[in-house]
């Protein structure tokens, strides 16, 4: 059965930072796409970053370009979210994403296994 479990989440104050994690078991990490999204109360789930299966390519939502960056190890089966600038409108769950190939996409419907999330909120 495969697992995905994020950590790392928290309060931090607007302009602070946090480094999300994602662990993967149960089945081989590095051949497959991987992504974060996120989810804000009263609205849709969205991209945030995605990252292929080899590490490239990677690309962002226009909204946190510059300020986080996504990366892997895949010796270790994890992913990473580096956020550093936070902004109280990066308030959400945050859900690490498991694509069935080597690619990712933006939409949270062709996701095939997620994490249970990890909350981060920024304070003002």
């Amino acid at each position: 059965q495969v697992q995905l479990v994020e950590s790392g989440g928290g309060l931090v104050q607007a302009g602070g930072s946090l480094r999300l994690s994602c662990v993967v078991s149960g089945r081989i990490f590095s051949d497959r796409a991987m992504a974060w999204f996120r989810q804000a109360p009263g609205k849709e789930r969205e991209f945030v970053a995605g990252i292929t299966w080899s590490g490239s390519p990677i690309s962002y939502v226009d909204s946190v370009k510059d300020r986080f960056t996504i990366s892997r190890d895949n010796a270790k089966n994890t992913m990473f979210l580096q956020m550093n600038s936070l902004k109280p409108e990066d308030t959400a769950v945050y859900f690490c994403a498991q694509f069935p190939g080597t690619g990712y996409f933006r939409s949270y419907s062709t996701v095939q296994y997620w994490g249970q999330g990890t909350q981060v909120t920024v304070s003002s």
